[in-house]
């Protein structure tokens, strides 16, 4: 007989773990179910919660997360992924994502009822995250989309609606770089090892080669040599005879050759003691090894490995508040808010209408009928006419913005002295805010260089004999004005330093797009914008005087269209007085820098807009009127 307080979902949870149990092949397995996010950790497994009342959706969430979890469990090697896993995070990524597809599509030609309840799975995360919604590449991370498709091709199935929006709005790319590859996919599934290199392979097609570490079947093949190599020379000794005579003398007489063995023992630590002295910190190699080259250092730069920097060892990465004392900070930033007292109220009024702009386009929704959150007053008559039915909350979600993230990366160069760097202060500061309150997270990055005309990086050129080509030839100051986590009210009088004299020197824009960009990758927001904000091309007198004319501009380029290829950042940028659009593909250029905080504002609103064709007028290649 059931009793009253028995909770009707305790059978299908007790049936759906043995299930998957089964499914896994592992019996061991333990089947929790938790608000926790789903995952398996050794021999624990958890799954989405499902509550009293059983919902449709709770259950098909289930059985899918079930479902996934279990072949993946059945047929993912962990000792094989890692492997092969590569080093970088964006290639980590891709990696894992296929190999998941993998597993479910190896597990759907066995089990065919397994495919529909993961699309059931794929269908309810995708409308979470609003993929249902998006029009751009841009929005939507690259490793899902190549999950999709592998499922996809491995499969022959659709996708749920908002899965396939998503693997529609990359396949074009992906199949453009990868489609030869891609071919072989079918040949390959049932193999992990085939597989991990199928998909490396994917990875170094879509321009992630640089990430992917070694070859670890030509790590292999070295070890081999290694060991074949220290085999010969090991059997060098016994050739001569040596060994047997000095065995032999040890037979004849065992004392003595203790005695001998305990001489040579303690030569032998004299002669390492004299040789660790005059050797210093070098470290000793076992005997019969030859010393090791050093491995070849990393390239500079991600965009164009012949890119060359005479020295890194002054460049600085600075947090704005380590650069001036509190006291100085605040001078500065009342200085720059007098000078900008004009001005304020026409910033203000555009990032009003920016705000209302991007909240006006959030979609706010309600999930009920949870056990947790805010009391539905609505239901409440349900608990009034029947005492035992439980009490419902609800919690409203924004599905548009709260993952989102936009850098402002503003040129420190001495040429934005005065009025121009004054209105991109302070232009920051208002539209960080404004962003702020519509939950983006907002970074403020700005990048100079130490010195005039080089620094101690060309002072030790100079003494070292002005090797040829030496490469950038001056010290970088990249500067953190405001990351992404610190809300603005702590970093408000940051922005003040831009005032400070002396800062603003010379502009290598390629490397501080570079660091930019290298920093939002690491992020975890779903979409990220970068807006560069520039009156020139990159100068340094320094570099350009000991290299090709264009050495500065060319890498300039190439991290441009690595940043715009790799597609994990939406790029844009503004130029002041000079036209960026012969670098960016996605720029404005303004003739007046009062146009810009008017120019930042329609960018950005741009971005956030929902009709393609308002975001195609506004980022298109022009000129601000």
């Amino acid at each position: 007989m059931k009793k009253p307080n028995d909770n009707p979902a305790d059978p299908f949870k007790k049936a759906l773990a043995e299930a998957t149990k089964v499914m896994a092949d592992d019996s061991e397995l333990s089947v929790t179910y938790s608000v926790d996010p789903a995952g398996v950790s050794g021999d624990a497994m958890r799954l989405p919660q499902v509550s009293r009342r059983m919902t449709r959706e709770e259950v098909l969430l289930a059985r899918g997360t079930a479902d996934a979890l279990a072949l993946r469990h059945k047929y993912h090697d962990a000792a094989i992924s890692a492997r092969y896993n590569p080093q970088g995070q964006m290639a980590q990524e891709l990696y894992d994502a296929m190999e998941t597809a993998r597993c479910e599509a190896v597990g759907a030609r066995v089990m065919p009822g397994t495919a529909s309840n993961i699309d059931s799975k794929i269908e309810a995360e995708a409308l979470r995250l609003g993929y249902d919604q998006v029009s751009e590449a841009a929005q939507v991370p690259l490793p899902t989309a190549a999950g999709y498709l592998i499922r996809h091709l491995a499969t022959g199935r659709d996708l749920p609606p908002a899965a396939q929006n998503v693997m529609e709005l990359w396949q074009g790319f992906i199949e453009q770089e990868a489609g030869g590859t891609l071919e072989n996919l079918q040949d390959i599934l049932a193999d992990q090892t085939q597989f991990a290199k199928f998909a490396r392979q994917i990875i170094e097609d879509l321009g992630y080669g640089d990430q992917l570490g070694d070859d670890p079947d030509n790590l292999d093949d070295d070890d081999e040599e290694e060991a074949e190599d220290s085999g010969e020379e090991q059997e060098e000794p016994d050739s001569t005879g040596e060994d047997d005579g000095d065995e032999d003398q040890a037979d004849a007489d065992p004392e003595q050759s203790q005695d001998d063995q305990q001489d040579q023992s303690q030569a032998q630590v004299s002669m390492d003691d004299m040789a660790d002295q005059e050797m210093g910190d070098e470290t000793e190699l076992p005997e019969g090894e030859a010393p090791l080259e050093p491995p070849a250092p990393q390239p500079i730069s991600d965009a164009d490995p012949e890119y060359s920097v005479y020295s890194t060892e002054f460049d600085e990465e600075i947090n704005a508040e380590d650069l001036a004392e509190p006291v100085e900070l605040e001078r500065l930033r009342a200085y720059l808010d007098q000078q900008l007292e004009p001005l304020k109220g026409a910033v203000s009024r555009l990032a009003n209408k920016l705000q209302r702009r991007l909240q006006a386009q959030q979609n706010r929704a309600w999930e009920f009928d949870l056990e947790e959150g805010t009391l539905d007053a609505g239901r409440l008559a349900r608990v009034v006419a029947n005492p035992t039915t439980p009490l419902s909350f609800k919690v409203e979600k924004d599905t548009e913005f709260q993952d989102t993230m936009v850098t402002l990366l503003l040129d420190n160069s001495g040429s934005m002295r005065g009025r121009p760097i004054s209105i991109a202060a302070i232009c920051a500061d208002v539209l960080a805010r404004t962003l702020e309150r519509c939950n983006v997270k907002v970074e403020v990055l700005g990048f100079t260089t130490r010195a005039w005309k080089g620094g101690q990086s060309r002072e030790n050129w100079l003494g070292e004999g002005r090797p040829q080509l030496p490469g950038r030839l001056n010290d970088l100051r990249h500067i953190v004005y405001k990351s992404a986590d610190a809300p603005m009210r702590r970093t408000r009088q940051n922005l003040g330093l831009m005032m400070k004299e002396g800062l603003l020197k010379e502009n290598i824009d390629g490397e501080a797009l570079e660091w930019a960009h290298r920093r939002m990758v690491m992020r975890r927001e779903t979409r990220k914008i970068l807006m560069v904000i520039s009156d020139g091309a990159p100068v340094d007198d320094s570099t350009l005087s000991v290299n090709p004319a264009n050495y500065l501009e060319k890498h300039l380029r190439d991290v441009i269209a690595m940043v715009e290829k790799r597609r994990q950042v939406e790029l844009l940028a503004i130029g002041i007085g000079h036209d960026v659009t012969r670098y960016y593909n996605r720029a404005v250029t303004i003739t007046d820098v009062d146009q810009l905080a008017g120019a930042m504002t329609e960018q950005l609103a741009a971005l956030f807009d929902s009709d393609p064709r308002a975001r195609a007028r506004v980022m298109g290649m022009r000129k601000a009127s």
